[in-house]
């Protein structure tokens, strides 16, 4: 059913009154010659013909009333909870424009209902893990205090307890430390203040706070790149990405493994690898590694917390930068990290 434009209306009822018109005139013209009962059947076309442009009238309204009316109904049936209800816009006038845009109000509304519902099925698992993280260190240190009130525990056994219970707390400090790190990338509250940094440095830098520790397990480290490449970063942040790769890569290496940091320069992107050359990544694990909290069934890392690839990938991304992961189950895996070469634009 066609809904009228204001304009249409107007030409309606001048055509017709301009039809009435000239019948009227006609009709006096007769009456003008013949005179006498004329003039009476003048008069009765004349109402006939007032009468049939009422009707056509009332009949036009009463079908706009109608549309109007139905519309309100889906309206009110979409204020009582039915998200699927749309109004027939499929027409041209200006009420079916507005039609349209109610049925894209209702639209945008449900986009954001579903993210709102998203966004709370999202922090119920959040809180979840976080509370399946805490529970296993807060067990422990439990049962460790439980251990220490034995006074008759000899000296030796208290140091190790209380050494176990330093881990404990350093890993409740760890995971503490990158959610607040990964909540505050999420709301944007983090100003990434970039500048040019020799990545040479940076790497080096890394390099020197891990060396400990890949020396006393027996791996090695190593850098490949340019001494003058540089990259439009923040340093630290960037540090902490490249050192949860590489803390990654130590935990899944064995005595004797290589650990290697390369970068290299091309014209669009500065590219960033971490490879190693140990256990490697399952298939079924590799679309997954940078969820929060994933621990694959495959994994014997007991001491990971899921959040340092995450916590990575945020980062990179915040730099408007890219990361993937190639990996062979058995012999290792390389995380590529990919940030625009501004020197170059």
């Amino acid at each position: 059913m066609k809904i009228f434009t204001t304009a249409e209306i107007k030409n309606f009822f001048i055509r017709e009154f301009l039809i009435l018109g000239c019948f009227m005139l006609l009709i006096q013209l007769i009456s003008w010659r013949f005179c006498g009962k004329l003039m009476i059947e003048y008069f009765i076309l004349s109402l006939l013909l007032a009468v049939c442009i009422l009707s056509s009238s009332l009949f036009y309204f009463r079908k706009q009333n109608k549309i109007i009316e139905q519309a309100a109904s889906q309206v009110n049936s979409f204020l009582s909870g039915n998200t699927n209800i749309s109004i027939d816009c499929n027409h041209e006038g200006e009420l079916y424009k507005l039609f349209h845009a109610v049925n894209t109000l209702a639209s945008v509304l449900n986009a954001q209902a579903a993210k709102e519902q998203e966004m709370k099925e999202f922090l119920k698992a959040i809180i979840s893990d976080i509370s399946h993280q805490l529970k296993t260190p807060l067990a422990a240190l439990n049962i460790y205090n439980g251990l220490l009130q034995d006074e008759s525990m000899d000296m030796a056994a208290i140091q190790e307890f209380v050494s176990l219970s330093e881990q404990e707390l350093d890993r409740i400090e760890v995971l503490v430390q990158n959610l607040l790190k990964l909540s505050r990338l999420d709301a944007g509250t983090i100003v990434v203040e970039k500048k040019a940094e020799n990545i040479a440095e940076m790497m080096n830098g890394i390099k020197s706070r891990f060396e400990f520790q890949a020396s006393e397990e027996q791996k090695i480290i190593s850098l490949q790149g340019s001494k003058t490449s540089s990259l439009f970063c923040d340093k630290n942040w960037i540090a902490e990405a490249v050192g949860n790769l590489i803390k990654n890569a130590l935990d899944h290496t064995g005595a004797g493994c290589l650990i290697e940091i390369e970068w290299k320069e091309l014209p669009s992107v500065i590219q960033i690898k971490v490879r190693d050359n140990g256990s490697g990544i399952h298939q079924e694990d590799i679309y997954h590694i940078f969820k929060r909290f994933y621990r694959s069934r495959f994994s014997r890392d007991v001491q990971g917390l899921g959040l340092g690839l995450p916590l990575a990938k945020a980062i990179i991304e915040a730099h408007n930068g890219t990361i993937s992961v190639n990996s062979v189950l058995g012999e290792g895996s390389t995380f590529t990290m990919c940030f625009p070469n501004i020197t170059k634009m």
